[in-house]
């Protein structure tokens, strides 16, 4: 079996030369590495993955954890970030965490033990202490923890696009339905521009939260369905999801309310599930691609993790039929 000194010595170059084309490290000129890659063939060498890890401290692999993998935005932000860290020689490993801290601390203590180059905290059910320590590339998702780069929507701006939507449509009775405001969220941010904008001009509107654990789809009808019994004359709902949103036009279905005539509707997120819906959902759509372009950026690039800290993308008032 061909080892890499062979491929070296037909290649008329080091050994040391040999791995760096392998593991693509520092600059080499194109016709080193041709030389390198026909030896290769000339040789049908491969390389041991496993040995190439153990030798650049690289395994080539990125996690993220995700807080359920079931709902739309994060399967698909996921997808985005496979993606992107495909095109730059990356593998990626899911965990899905259900809130589970403990399956958190295992995949945290992955990244420990060198099984990972890099990780993505889209959940928040560790404290800030677990990852304070931590001399490893993270990127969290929504989400300050300590020194770490963080990627979000403008979900300030989202919030303020929803409200002035609804007033410039005439709701003057308006329900909001949102996750935990007590959570340290940035997506509690779009609650929180929402409520402020909507009191700037004279509606306080009603506020509905989820649970603890938002993605507890179970309850939302039952949650959803009493407004509309103590509020029969609300005209204007934002959700800040599409998810939720999904389950309000399916209650007023039920409820013989018409939308977008006796209703309009706005979700956040901009998911598949907003075009599928009927009458199909006006949204604030968050660019996913773009986030999870630079998700892997902070990643895998030294020098984009050493100036980016704040990575906050704009979003953009997508208008359908439920308004």
């Amino acid at each position: 079996m061909p080892t890499i000194k062979d491929v070296a010595r037909i290649a008329g170059v080091t050994p040391t030369t040999v791995s760096r084309v392998i593991n693509n490290r520092g600059y080499l000129s194109q016709n080193t590495k041709q030389k390198v890659y026909q030896a290769m063939d000339q040789l049908n060498y491969s390389p041991n993955a496993i040995a190439r890890s153990l030798f650049s401290k690289k395994s080539g692999i990125l996690g993220i954890i995700l807080p359920d993998l079931r709902h739309p935005f994060f399967a698909e932000l996921a997808g985005y970030i496979e993606f992107y860290a495909n095109q730059s020689n990356y593998k990626l490993l899911i965990c899905n965490s259900n809130h589970n801290a403990t399956k958190e601390k295992q995949f945290v203590d992955l990244l420990k033990s060198n099984q990972i180059d890099g990780l993505v905290m889209a959940s928040h059910t560790l404290d800030v202490d677990e990852f304070a320590r931590l001399e490893y590339p993270i990127v969290t998702f929504d989400r300050i923890i300590d020194q770490f780069p963080y990627v979000c929507s403008d979900n300030h701006q989202g919030g303020v696009l929803a409200a002035e939507k609804l007033i410039s449509l005439g709701c003057k009775k308006v329900g909001h339905i949102c996750g935990n405001l007590q959570l340290d969220l940035l997506s509690n941010q779009r609650s929180w521009s929402f409520i402020k904008t909507m009191k700037e001009h004279g509606i306080e509107p009603i506020i509905i939260q989820t649970g603890n654990d938002v993605f507890d789809y179970s309850h939302y009808e039952e949650l959803i369905t009493p407004l509309f019994r103590d509020h029969p004359d609300v005209n204007g709902i934002f959700t800040t999801s599409d998810i939720l949103a999904a389950y309000v036009s399916r209650v007023c279905n039920n409820l013989g309310i018409h939308i977008p005539k006796d209703l309009k509707l706005i979700g956040y997120d901009d998911v598949p599930l907003s075009t599928w819906m009927i009458p199909q959902l006006s949204t604030i759509r968050q660019p996913m691609r773009e986030m999870a372009e630079r998700i892997v950026q902070l990643l895998t690039n030294v020098q984009t993790r050493q100036h980016y800290n704040a990575n906050i993308f704009d979003v953009e008032f997508i208008k359908r039929a439920t308004s």
